[in-house]
C-alpha cells in the first residue's frame, strides 16, 4: 500500500493504516518517506466524501471540469461585451446540474460511524465541487483524490445560477415621441384666459402651498431617517457577518489543529504499544533465559 492507496479507503482504516505503513517503511531503513507518511493529515469528511466521487465517478468529474470551463469563458464573453446572459444562464445550469449529480452520488457514502453524510457535509462537498468546476488551482487539488480539507470558491460568478439575474447588454432607451403641439385656442378660450386673469386672488392659496411645502420637508425628513436606518442595519448586519466569518475560520482552524493533534496521538499511542509489545517480548526471552541457567 502507499499514500495515495490511503485515501481510497474507508474513512476509519485511514489511521490504523497509516500507521502500518509508516511502521513498515521505518522497518525497510525508509525513516524520511515514514516521516512523510506519518505527517498526512486524515481528511475531513467532506473532503474524503470528495476523494471517493474522483475515485468512482470519472465520467461525472471530467463532465464536472468542461461544465467549469464552460462557464468560466460565458463569463469571460459577458465582461467583454461579446456574450448575452442565455448563453451565460444556460453554462451555469449545465454546471449546477453535473454538482448536483455528484453531490445525489455522495449520498450515497456512509460515514464511519455508518450513517449518511448529513445536508451540511454534503454542502461543504457541493462547495468543493464548485470550486473544482471554476478554480483551477483547486481544480488540481481535487483531480489528484488526495483532498484532504473541503475547499470554496470566492471568484468571479459563484452567485449565478438557474434563477441568478443575468448580466445581459445594456437596452437601448427609446425614443420618446415628440409632444404634439397644443391645438389652437378658440376665442371663447382666450376670453376665459384673460377673465381667469383679472380675477381676484385666492386667499387660501398661499396657506395650501404653504402646508405641501411642510409637506414635502416632512417626507423628506422621514425618507432621510429610514435611509440612515438603513445604512445603519446594514454597517451592523455586514459587521456581524465579518465576525462570524472570522469565528468560523478560527474554529476551523482549531478544529484542524485538533485533527492533527489526535493523529499524532494515535501514531504515538500505536508506537508506544508497538515498543511495550517489544519491550514484552524481550523481557520473556529474558526471563526464559534465567530459568534455564538456573536449572
Amino acid at each position: 500500500m502507499d499514500v495515495d492507496e490511503l485515501f481510497g479507503l474507508a474513512l476509519e482504516r485511514f489511521i490504523p493504516e497509516r500507521t502500518a505503513l509508516a511502521r513498515s517503511l521505518r522497518g525497510e531503513g525508509r525513516r524520511d518517506e515514514a516521516a512523510e507518511v506519518a505527517a498526512t493529515r486524515k481528511p475531513s469528511v467532506a473532503a474524503w466524501a470528495v476523494n471517493q466521487l474522483v475515485r468512482t465517478q470519472g465520467r461525472a468529474v471530467k463532465e464536472l471540469f468542461a461544465a467549469g470551463d464552460a462557464l468560466r469563458a460565458a463569463q469571460e464573453q459577458v465582461v467583454r461585451g461579446e456574450g448575452d446572459g442565455g448563453g451565460l444562464r444556460s453554462a451555469a445550469e449545465r454546471e449546477r446540474a453535473v454538482v448536483d449529480e455528484l453531490v445525489a452520488a455522495a449520498r450515497g457514502l456512509l460515514s464511519s460511524e455508518g450513517h449518511g453524510l448529513s445536508e451540511a457535509v454534503l454542502t461543504r462537498v457541493s462547495d468543493t465541487l464548485n470550486a473544482a468546476a471554476l478554480d483551477e488551482a483547486a481544480r488540481e487539488q481535487v483531480r489528484e483524490g488526495r483532498l484532504e480539507r473541503e475547499l470554496r470558491y470566492v471568484g468571479f460568478g459563484g452567485g449565478l445560477g438557474a434563477g441568478g439575474a443575468p448580466v445581459g447588454p445594456t437596452a437601448k432607451p427609446r425614443r420618446q415621441p415628440a409632444p404634439k403641439p397644443p391645438p389652437h385656442k378658440t376665442k371663447t378660450e382666450a376670453q376665459g384666459k384673460a377673465k381667469a386673469q383679472t380675477a381676484k386672488p385666492d386667499p387660501g392659496a398661499k396657506q395650501r402651498r404653504e402646508q405641501e411645502r411642510r409637506e414635502r420637508q416632512r417626507a423628506e425628513r422621514e425618507r432621510a431617517a429610514e435611509v440612515k436606518a438603513a445604512r445603519t442595519a446594514e454597517g451592523e448586519t455586514r459587521r456581524a457577518a465579518e465576525r462570524a466569518r472570522r469565528a468560523l475560520e478560527v474554529a476551523e482552524e482549531r478544529r484542524d489543529k485538533a485533527a492533527q493533534a489526535l493523529d499524532q496521538a494515535e501514531l504515538e499511542v500505536q508506537q508506544a504499544r508497538a515498543e511495550l509489545d517489544a519491550s514484552g517480548e524481550a523481557h520473556r526471552r529474558a526471563v526464559s533465559a534465567l530459568e534455564r541457567l538456573r536449572n
